[in-house]
């Protein structure tokens, strides 16, 4: 299976409720490399570009207005089907539906509170990489898990 990078978003509720660790030890115990991490202030632009597909729907203001609201760990990860990978550990968007072990069925205390975002396809991944991080800020993984290759610009 391909290598490739997803975005997760460890969303304000979770920062507030000191569960960084815990989600990011889940991705790290599942085999993915963390290629970027930064704790950081969502601007309204940048919340607007993320949830751009969802512009037109009632519930848009209340997403940008949510992400925005605190702070969020803003990380990409990389692995074979890291996308997919994500996505299924990460459960439903609803906890509610979100099985037991999953990070929203364990963690999550509501569809508006729901802890966690992760990029939905590699094409996803790619546009949503570029909102929360440039080129420089990412670090490249040696395929072979050898060790991280640090470029020098």
């Amino acid at each position: 299976m391909q290598s490739e990078r997803t975005l997760v978003l460890i969303k304000p509720d979770a920062v507030q409720r000191g569960l960084v660790g815990e989600i990011v030890g889940r991705l790290e115990r599942r085999g993915l490399h963390p290629v970027g991490i930064k704790l950081m202030k969502v601007t309204t632009a940048m919340a607007e570009r993320h949830y751009g597909e969802h512009r037109d729907k009632p519930f848009f203001g209340g997403l940008v207005e949510f992400i925005t609201s605190s702070p969020v760990v803003a990380m990409v990860w990389e692995g074979p089907g890291a996308v997919a990978l994500v996505r299924t550990m990460m459960g439903t968007t609803n906890p509610q539906s979100s099985p037991p072990g999953t990070i929203r069925g364990d963690l999550a205390v509501s569809l508006a509170m729901n802890v966690i975002h992760g990029s939905d396809s590699p094409q996803s991944a790619a546009r949503e990489v570029a909102i929360f991080f440039s080129e420089k800020e990412l670090l490249d993984w040696e395929s072979s898990g050898a060790g991280w290759i640090l470029s020098d610009d």
